[in-house]
């Protein structure tokens, strides 16, 4: 089977699902749908098919894109055109966690499977609210309990709503602690760096001022012990030395 024929059919079923579609999936609706014995699509060839697709929504003059999240793929719009998609879906996009439920949210992500005394451990206070919301959210999941622990305690993790929210294929392509502590280092830095950039050029401009007045007080000096020439009652020239005092300086030319 050519690729140009069952591009076409991929795209309409990624487009028309309402979850992400792994590659097994759409190797199988493909096939049950063009109804081939002998030449049937294969994996190899929907993976490439997949490959060709997001590349060609990847252009610029696109909304969407080909995103895999979820553990398989969709068509989602581009994060530029977020406001506009806001207008349409309205309280939707508007709806935002407590700090308590993002911090626990952070730990659950992190640290699943995790029970709720774990969690509470962590955070060092009670954490039932924020779990139920979470819950209610459909962001985090009861995904078992924990046989060796006292009581066999419910775990929690993320579920694939979680996934689907923040564009992400699994847990592990979450950032990395290390990554998000360097950051707030490095914008820490930076932040001091331009501080002391700052002090700097402000003592510059100090020492700059007072070299200025230094240089006027010189002028101005210069100006006043100008010397000028004049003619005496008698006919002499002679020369006046103005030091800017009511006494003057004459010399006989």
């Amino acid at each position: 089977m050519e690729l140009s024929e069952i591009i076409p059919h991929i795209e309409a079923l990624i487009f028309a699902s309402d979850k992400p579609l792994s590659n097994e999936e759409i190797v199988e609706l493909v096939n049950s749908a063009l109804a081939f014995i002998e030449d049937r699509a294969t994996r190899e060839q929907v993976d490439a098919a997949i490959e060709g697709i997001g590349e060609k929504y990847s252009a610029e003059f696109y909304a969407f894109e080909l995103k895999a999240i979820g553990g398989g793929w969709q068509f989602l719009t581009k994060k530029e055109y977020h406001k506009t998609v806001a207008q349409l879906n309205g309280d939707k996009f508007l709806k935002r966690l407590s700090t308590a439920a993002l911090e626990t949210l952070a730990i659950i992500a992190y640290k699943q499977p995790i029970t709720k005394s774990e969690i509470e451990s962590i955070r060092g206070v009670n954490c039932d609210y924020a779990v139920q919301k979470l819950l209610e959210k459909d962001l985090v999941i009861i995904s078992g309990r924990n046989e060796d622990a006292v009581g066999k305690p419910l775990i929690y993790a993320t579920s694939k709503s979680f996934m689907d929210y923040f564009g992400i294929n699994s847990a592990e392509d979450l950032p990395k602690i290390s990554e998000v502590l360097m950051e707030e280092l490095v914008q820490a830095t930076n932040v001091k760096e331009a501080e002391e950039n700052m002090e700097a050029e402000n003592a510059v401009e100090e020492e700059m001022t007072v070299e200025d007045e230094i240089i006027a007080n010189e002028a101005a000096i210069e100006e006043d012990t100008e010397n000028v020439l004049a003619v005496t009652e008698t006919g002499e020239i002679i020369e006046e030395v103005n030091d800017g005092d009511t006494s003057e300086e004459q010399k006989e030319i």
